[in-house]
């Protein structure tokens, strides 16, 4: 059974690495060698799992062999890791794909090791389908914007984020930089906004201006 469980953990390599490609190609915080180590890892523990404790089958003193014990620890462990590929800064969260990523790796990776290798394929291609195919379609839905604005009032800054998300818009990154303009002190923001595809720009300025001491520079 050897070559049999090298067999498994090479296919469970290969096709966590499948997955971490894409993120790798993304720029995504977990790529391929997390993607890969993540579903080797399963696939040798679920191998452990199964096969580590044959030798105690019988034995007196010994408890019945339960090939789900340590295999079950990798659900609750890949949670762990998983978690901190979720960033949270300024109210926005990103890498919550990345950690359903990891955890889908795990799953293809725990097949493997048991052996479904027709199964752990087939989710590897719907988590391509998924990722890929799905973005796509979201894609073409919706454009995306470059806000830049100064503003003196730092209340301005949660201000302008609460409207465009009460307004259906979505802001993936916010970059704030202090500056000396005319002895006056500025904030600078540079917002980059998801919208539908159908939004009016001019709606977006007319929300951002409704606060005073904003002085827009770009939107594009």
């Amino acid at each position: 059974m050897t070559g049999e469980f090298i067999l498994r953990l090479g296919i469970a390599g290969i096709l966590g690495a499948t997955i971490g490609l894409e993120r790798e190609w993304r720029a995504k915080e977990a790529g391929l060698r997390t993607h890969f180590l993540v579903a080797l890892g399963s696939a040798l523990i679920m191998i452990v799992s199964q096969w580590g404790f044959q030798g105690s089958v019988g034995v007196e003193g010994t408890r019945p062999a339960d090939t789900a014990r340590v295999a079950a620890q990798i659900v609750s462990g890949i949670g762990f890791l998983g978690a901190g590929t979720i960033i949270v800064h300024r109210q926005f969260v990103r890498g919550l794909t990345t950690a359903a990523g990891l955890w889908v790796a795990a799953g293809i990776g725990m097949a493997v090791g048991g052996g479904l290798y027709l199964v752990a394929c087939a989710a590897t291609v719907f988590v391509l389908i998924g990722l890929e195919v799905l973005q796509f379609l979201w894609d073409i839905r919706t454009k995306f914007l470059s806000l830049s604005f100064l503003t003196t009032n730092r209340d301005n800054l949660v201000n302008v984020t609460n409207i465009l998300n009460d307004h259906g818009y979505k802001i993936t990154q916010c970059m704030v930089t202090n500056e000396t303009v005319e002895n006056v002190d500025y904030m600078r923001v540079v917002m980059k906004i998801r919208s539908h595809q159908s939004a009016d720009e001019s709606r977006l300025i007319h929300y951002i201006q409704q606060f005073p001491d904003i002085k827009i520079e770009q939107l594009e």
